[in-house]
């Protein structure tokens, strides 16, 4: 992998050098700075205003170069236009087409000045991080605090693009008027449904993405699965890519993933249930939920470390043994045993394959569909979500064939002991193990016309987001103490030690909201059959009904959250409001006064968790721009972190379930709200703390 400061120079358009962010002597003056606080020759002060001025210089620089070349590209747009009016007053085809091919030219000659800015972003940004870590400052939240909000500020400019927006409007508009569609000229304002086939369009709307946070519920599904890529991923990748992908294989993935969701939450209805046949308290189901959770704390590690070398055997076991805990938990009805039940949700527990599930996504299946793939994960787990209390909900019946009891606390063990089995039959059947990812040395220098069609194709992930480690070295030989060998700094955490030092202030902070909501949500998803029961003397069915209604809401909040609301806010914005929402379902589901209500406890848990569902989509957007690189491969990657994270959450949630029931159910609800109520609050302050990281 070449470093930053190489790839600046091989990239950078040969008459436009002088005018890229000096990067080299940034880097270097960041050196000397800590040389010269070292030997006690500068203060803080100083060092502060003086890179200041520096990024300011060369932010301005910049700034007037691209604003130069719009003025020009504006000039030729105007220019050609005044030609299509002469030509349309008398059309000529080769006329028509000569003019298409100008505007076209400008199109490339556009798409060269936002690839410019694009990879200064990335300068800006990198050279920002290096000064924190070396100095241990937190001097990109000042600097970005100071200049993105000013109203004459430079940097906006790097943020916002308008002007080069209205560019690629206008070359999007004329092109589409030239366009030929069955004798009629139409306007793109008048018909935006109607495609435009102009290569240069899209490789154009392709880097404004880029350079803008503009989203769609496609991008938003994707991120939400925390499957982290590679910022400027090769072409030789990309044929790696193609070669290990298999679609029935993807498939059979993605269906494990829904399986293992509705396993997740099939026996939520009536776990209270099950544990009082046991002479067991109804909040015992505390335990009997959150036993697979505590399972799959380790079962994580193992399956990442396993998806190192293969997938379908990992799969293989993965379903053997969930298909041995549902039988387990389906017989311990009849063995009167509350042990087997515990330990056939252990069994399932282990058998949780999502951390295979990330990792085939990100491993084998090619750039150009893995964020639809990405999107089918999330699709695949919510769907999951929601079929599984609903399954519950139709399995009301009660039979015994063999002396073996079928019925609403059983029929979920049975149900799922044969879907895991007819899953291994189909996996044997159609997986196919992707080949060995073959590791790539230095590869050949590529031409400068390549180099620049491969950043073209980058990932469409904002600029100044922190999205990789930094890989500090250009050639110029300054490693030290302070920093990281280039090779060492590339290489994945090896230990969960080692993950834990590459997280940031930000990233941590995004890892508690994590927890927080997925602590909120178990909460109220976990004891939803003691305290509906209890209140209202809601049915099994009527449960069920509740959390698959709770469960459908995931879709089309996304779909509202990506298309919409993520295109007019920013992602921070968005993550801030999300916690008070939160905040306010929490406190509106206390009980306040008594009788407590059907509708004040639907309507507080549907708040609760609709704004938990935003939050968690945000959050893990988030997390996936602020998140080292090195964290998006090996063993201990950030998928890995945030399943943790929220796991533990789970299993922290589940326990304190079957504590608070030790007070009695009168006094459960308030009892486990209240941690929940702590640690919202504690999340909104850690996010008002570090808000100005969050760009």
């Amino acid at each position: 992998m070449v470093e930053f400061g190489k790839k600046l120079k091989e990239r950078q358009i040969e008459e436009w050098r002088g005018y890229y962010i000096n990067y080299k002597l940034m880097k270097k003056k960041v050196k000397q700075y800590a040389n010269q606080i070292e030997a006690g020759a500068l203060e803080r002060r100083h060092v502060l205003k003086d890179f200041s001025r520096m990024l300011d210089n060369q932010i301005e620089k910049i700034v007037l170069f691209m604003l130069e070349q719009q003025g020009l590209l504006a000039s030729r747009i105007a220019q050609l236009n005044e030609q299509q009016e002469a030509i349309l007053e008398q059309p000529d085809i080769s006329k028509i087409s000569e003019l298409r091919e100008a505007y076209r030219e400008v199109g490339k000659d556009l798409l060269k000045l936002l690839l410019f800015v694009e990879i200064n972003a990335i300068g800006l940004r990198k050279i920002l991080k290096k000064f924190d870590k070396r100095f241990g400052y937190k001097f990109t939240d000042y600097y970005v605090k100071t200049r993105a909000n000013h109203p004459y500020s430079q940097l906006q400019q790097v943020f916002k693009h308008v002007g080069l927006g209205a560019v690629v409007g206008a070359i999007s508009r004329n092109l589409a008027d030239l366009q030929d569609r069955q004798g009629s000229y139409l306007s793109i304002y008048d018909q935006p449904a109607l495609p435009l086939q102009e290569p240069v369009v899209d490789s154009l709307q392709s880097a404004v993405d880029r350079l803008t946070h503009s989203t769609n519920f496609l991008e938003f599904l994707g991120q939400h699965a925390l499957i982290m890529h590679d910022e400027l991923p090769s072409v030789v990748e990309e044929h790696i890519d193609n070669q290990r992908y298999h679609f029935m294989s993807l498939i059979l993935n993605l269906a494990n993933t829904f399986l293992y969701m509705v396993n997740t939450y099939i026996i939520v209805p009536t776990a209270d249930d099950y544990s009082t046949s046991l002479g067991a308290a109804p909040t015992v189901c505390g335990i009997v939920i959150g036993a697979m959770a505590v399972a799959q704390i380790f079962s994580s590690v193992y399956f990442s470390a396993w998806s190192n070398k293969s997938y379908f055997r990992p799969l293989v076991f993965s379903s053997i043994v969930l298909l041995i805990g549902n039988a387990m938990y389906a017989l311990a009805y009849d063995s009167k045993s509350l042990t087997l039940l515990l330990l056939g949700r252990v069994f399932c527990g282990l058998g949780s394959a999502r951390a295979v599930n990330r990792r085939y996504i990100s491993d084998c299946v090619p750039l150009k569909i893995r964020m639809q793939a990405s999107a089918g994960f999330v699709s695949a787990s919510a769907l999951g979500m929601a079929c599984g209390p609903a399954f519950a909900g139709l399995l009301q019946t009660n039979f015994r064939i063999f002396d073996i009891t079928f019925n609403q606390v059983t029929l979920p063990g049975w149900v799922m002991t044969i879907a895991w089995a007819c899953y291994l039959v189909l996996l044997s059947i159609s997986f196919i193990e992707p080949a060995c990812e073959i590791e790539v040395d230095d590869a050949p220098e590529k031409s400068s016309a390549a180099k620049n069609d491969k950043l073209e194709k980058g990932l469409a992930q904002p600029l100044l987001m922190s999205t990789e480690h930094e890989q500090d070295d250009d050639g110029d030989q300054e490693c030290d103490a302070s920093e990281e060998a280039p090779e060492e700094s590339r290489r994945p955490a090896n230990s969960l030690g080692a993950a834990y030092r590459l997280l940031t202030p930000s990233v941590k902070v995004q890892l508690l909201i994590y927890f927080m909501l997925k602590y909120a949500m178990e909460i109220l998803l976990s004891e939803s059959s003691v305290i509906s029961s209890y209140y209202f003397g809601w049915t099994t069915s009527e449960v069920s009904i509740f959390l698959a209604s709770l469960g459908l809401t995931v879709l089309p909040i996304n779909i509202v959250v990506g298309s919409y609301i993520s295109n007019m806010y920013e992602d921070r914005q968005i993550l801030l409001a999300s916690e008070i929402v939160v905040f306010l379902g929490i406190l509106f589901s206390f009980q306040f006064i008594v009788p407590y209500s059907v509708p004040q406890y639907v309507c507080s848990g549907l708040i609760m968790f609709v704004a938990a569902e935003v939050l968690e989509g945000v959050n893990l957007s988030l997390l996936s721009r602020v998140m080292s690189s090195r964290l998006s491969r090996g063993t201990y990657n950030g998928g890995l972190l945030s399943t943790e994270a929220g796991t533990f959450a789970r299993v922290i949630a589940d326990a304190t379930i079957t504590i608070g029931g030790y007070f009695g159910e009168s006094n459960l609800l308030n009892l486990t709200l209240i941690p929940s109520l702590v640690i919202c609050i504690g999340s909104i302050v850690a996010t008002c703390c570090t808000y100005n990281s969050l760009y």
